[in-house]
């Protein structure tokens, strides 16, 4: 497959710079480490070959692109050896060659460099490990971006060769190396991951922890020993969350590093109740004498936020907090990232102590076995360093004599071995885990587990899925990567601590991944404020409970609160806006929770229940006594004239319409309802038309029987009383059922009385209310006119009083009925329809039957044929006398 012509070009350019600095070791299987020793790089030479066109495969050879030839070994001046007489890393001293001082060149790097070494020579020395297998390395200083490709060019060379091959398959394609270690940044990483993803040879970064590097559709063949900036900003949105910042400004360095993490927090921020109150970037390569950096800490002194979050690199950040010292901003929080917060350049500027609380992510403490065992190593190599520079002193003073090529001996470099600090040694271990993934990694590829590997050619994609399978532990660290190639860590939490003579950390919590967990021990928190509690960074302060914000401006944090009214809460998901409560429910002002509604309806039990029920047994119970008694008298004339049989049916509807009265109580359901308004009314018109036809009897026997006789006998003769009982019955049950089927009667929820109660009540339809009424009333008002007509009769046979009263009374107690309803509610309003309905029934049964009861209990001289007839005589005489 042509390779893209602007790879071709980056290949041609590349391969015509001079050679970095660049030391190496031979072995069975070569690493490649890539490390920027010098800051800032020497500066190589223009290419001046031009580019082929791409043909396939495309080979870029010696004879068309000639590499720099190593460089010829040199007097040494500076670094240690590693073996007797010349140690391998004899070009490092090249590169140091050019540099008049020491400034320039990296302590940090170097010490990665040399634990890079050091896990090579314990595998090497392992026999557990890769146990018939030497490992060996090529080291490049890459100070720069060109010096950079130059070495991973360098490391895509084919085995046994002097080209990089570019075919349209690399399943059999084997480099010189068979792995990478590093680069140090995401910058150089997004050049180098792309190149050697092409060829699938396994990237291994130990502080590239840019996210987008995880996307495996660009970057197949890139791991990582450090987590991600994705979860670093996940680490940070929860520190925020869990102190309660919810307004802080929001600074990155102007790089990869800083502007993709802040970029990616800032989104995270958005959508939740966070706000950036400013948000800006430290300018790259500029000192404390900056107008630029002045201007950017001014604006965040009259931001008026408490805390700051700086995801920056160490260099910025350095000038950054130079300037925060001389503006003498303190008592502020500063959230940092990983990168800075260790590094000893921060932490050393002067009257850095007093800018307040600095709490930031770092990577996983690195194990103190490992870096004694480094140390160990390393007083070594100083050892065989001293005795290579006393050879070559002793081989100075013979003319001719053979020096030694001893290019790593090192007598004025002392400086160089410093004790690691506590940046120095979680890389390192960065650096070393990488070593031991690749080497775990080949060792599983090779066979190795019989004891013996099985060399042979290693194609790079074949190494690539063995290291991402890796899972072991290295000195209580687990190592694994997940399937985006990020190694299984979290964070540690660590803290400023100034309150000892020296700088000092302390680790106060953790950050878990998988699940994403962040855990506080709050005793170890020591602020620095005036108080020592933990300080607090919000617009607003936050509303009372049962508020709403209303948002005052762009920022979400900036708000008035407002409560919510009763009948609404406020759901802590959403604090903007009061939701309302459910038809079921209620909440009053300032609520956070809806409560249910109280179900009210009259129960049995209540006392208000009682002192109806028991009225009606009562009157149930008259009623039955009254059926006895006429029962025992039916051939009495009061029983015969009251109307004989037809008393116990009146009898009986008004014992079904009491019966209605047991449909108030309990909770209300359908056939509850049919027993309230339906049964009472159907029983209500039975009565009343008995009484009509009674009445309608007595009339026509004393008044219209004379003038016209067949009037009555026809009545008679044709059933009239039965057939107009069953013939009002009917036409009122018909009327109930047509418009109950029409409007059902059914329970009813009636929410309106009160916003802490629902009363569950039987609401007929206004039609079936209406009709049925209407339908009583008429035939109360025909009863009333007919017993009003016989008001002369015989006292025997005159109820005109009586009817007329239990009448009145029936209508008061409906008037009154209708004239309170409204001012009840509740079970309130349910007794007092039944109690209504109590008043009707007993009023008719006292104006009817009461009197009768009377006298054949009281006057039996009265309820004899002889006091009617003679009653009747008197009637007929004084009719006469008229």
């Amino acid at each position: 497959m042509p390779l893209p012509a602007w790879l071709c070009l980056c290949l041609c350019l590349c391969l015509c710079l001079c050679l970095c600095a660049a030391a190496g070791s031979p072995g069975d299987y070569r690493l490649t480490g890539l490390f920027p020793l010098h800051v800032p790089c020497t500066r190589f030479p223009r290419p001046h070959h031009s580019c082929p066109a791409p043909a396939s495969p495309i080979a870029i050879t010696p004879a068309l692109h000639p590499l720099p030839p190593s460089p010829s070994p040199l007097p040494c001046t500076r670094f240690p050896h590693r073996h007797h007489p010349c140690p391998p890393l004899s070009s490092l001293n090249t590169a140091l060659r050019s540099h008049s001082s020491a400034a320039s060149f990296s302590n940090h790097f170097y010490c990665l460099a040399q634990t890079m070494r050091f896990a090579l020579e314990e595998i090497n020395n392992s026999s557990a490990l890769l146990p018939n297998v030497t490992l060996g390395y090529d080291i490049h200083d890459t100070c720069s971006e060109p010096a950079n490709l130059h070495a991973t060019l360098r490391a895509l060379v084919r085995k046994g060769g002097q080209e990089v091959e570019v075919l349209s398959s690399f399943l059999c394609y084997e480099p010189d190396v068979v792995a990478v270690i590093g680069p140090h940044s995401s910058q150089l990483a997004l050049t180098t991951a792309p190149v050697l993803g092409l060829f699938l040879v396994p990237l291994i970064s130990y502080e590239a922890s840019l996210e987008t590097l995880s996307l495996k559709r660009f970057y197949p063949s890139f791991l990582r020993t450090i987590p991600s900036d994705g979860q670093q900003v996940k680490a940070i949105f929860q520190l925020l969350q869990h102190f309660g910042w919810t307004w802080v400004v929001l600074l990155g360095s102007d790089d990869t590093y800083g502007r993709a993490s802040s970029e990616a927090l800032y989104t995270l921020l958005t959508t939740s109740d966070i706000c950036v109150a400013y948000r800006s970037t430290i300018p790259a390569n500029k000192d404390s004498s900056s107008p630029e950096l002045h201007s950017l800490v001014r604006i965040l002194t009259e931001a008026r936020v408490n805390v700051t979050i700086v995801f920056s690199d160490a260099q910025s950040a350095r000038s950054f907090f130079e300037v925060v010292v001389k503006r003498n901003v303190t008592g502020m929080v500063w959230v940092g990232s990983e990168d800075w917060v260790l590094d000893q350049a921060i932490w050393q500027v002067p009257g850095i102590q007093s800018i307040g609380s600095v709490i930031a992510m770092s990577v996983e403490k690195a194990e103190s076995a490992m870096l004694e065992r480094f140390e160990s190593w390393k007083a070594a190599e100083e050892g065989a360093a001293a005795e290579c520079a006393g050879s070559m002193e002793a081989g100075e003073g013979s003319e001719g004599s053979t020096q030694p090529n001893c290019t790593q001996c090192c007598t004025g470099c002392h400086w160089f071995t410093a004790a690691h600090s506590v940046y120095d040694a979680q890389s390192s271990f960065r650096v070393y885990s990488a070593v031991y993934a690749v080497a775990h990694g080949l060792h599983d590829l090779l066979g190795c587990a019989s004891g013996m590997c099985s060399k042979g050619p290693v194609y790079p994609w074949q190494l690539l899925q063995k290291i991402k399978q890796v899972n072991f532990t290295l000195y209580k660290s687990h190592i694994s990567f997940d399937a985006s190639g990020d190694i299984c860590q979290g964070y540690d939490i660590v803290m400023w601590n100034w309150s000892g003579p020296s700088w000092a950390f302390d680790v106060i919590g953790r950050f878990h991944v998988n699940p994403d967990r962040l855990s506080i021990d709050n005793d170890k928190l020591l602020w620095h404020t005036e108080d020592g509690q933990a300080p607090t960074s919000m617009c607003t302060e936050p509303c009372q409970p049962g508020e709403r914000r209303l948002q005052t401006n762009r920022h979400r944090c900036c708000f008035n609160c407002v409560a919510c009214p009763s009948g609404t809460f406020l759901n802590r998901s959403d604090l903007y806006s009061c939701q309302h409560c459910g038809a079921e429910e209620w909440a009053p002002e300032r609520s956070e929770v809806c409560f249910n509604r109280t179900v009210e309806f009259l129960s049995w039990s209540g006392p208000m229940s009682w002192a109806l029920l028991i009225p009606t047994a009562l009157l149930m119970l008259l009623m039955a006594g009254l059926a006895v008694l006429f029962a025992l008298n039916a051939s009495t004339p009061v029983v015969k004239s009251a109307g004989g049989k037809m008393c116990f049916l009146m009898l009986g509807a008004l014992a079904c319409a009491c019966s209605s009265l047991l449909g108030y109580f309990g909770e209300p359901t359908q056939h509850m309802c049919l027993l309230q308004h339906p049964v009472y009314v159907i029983s209500l018109t039975i009565f009343l038309s008995c009484v009509a036809t009674r009445s309608f009897q007595i009339v026509c026997i004393f008044k219209l029987n004379a003038r016209w006789p067949a009037l009555y006998e026809a009545w008679l003769r044709r059933r009239g009383p039965v057939l107009f009982v069953a013939a009002s019955t009917l036409c009122q049950a018909a009327l109930c059922v047509a418009l109950e089927a029409a409007e059902p009667s059914v329970p009813h929820r009636n929410y309106g009385i009160s916003a802490q109660r629902v009363l569950l009540e039987c609401v007929p339809s206004s039609a079936v209310s209406q009709a049925t009424t209407a339908c009583t009333v008429l035939l109360s008002a025909v009863c009333f006119a007919l017993s009003y007509a016989g008001k002369d009769l015989p006292a025997s046979y005159n109820e005109a009083k009586c009817l007329t009263c239990s009448l009145l009374l029936h209508l008061a107690g409906s008037a009154v009925f209708l004239c309170t309803q409204d001012a009840f509610s509740g079970r309130e309003q349910a007794a007092v329809q039944a109690l209504s309905t109590l008043c009707t029934v007993a009023a008719l049964l006292a104006g009817f039957f009461l009197p009768k009861a009377f006298v054949i209990l009281l006057r039996p001289h009265r309820n004899t044929p002889e006091h009617f007839q003679e009653a009747i005589q008197r009637y007929t005489r004084r009719l006469a006398a008229a």
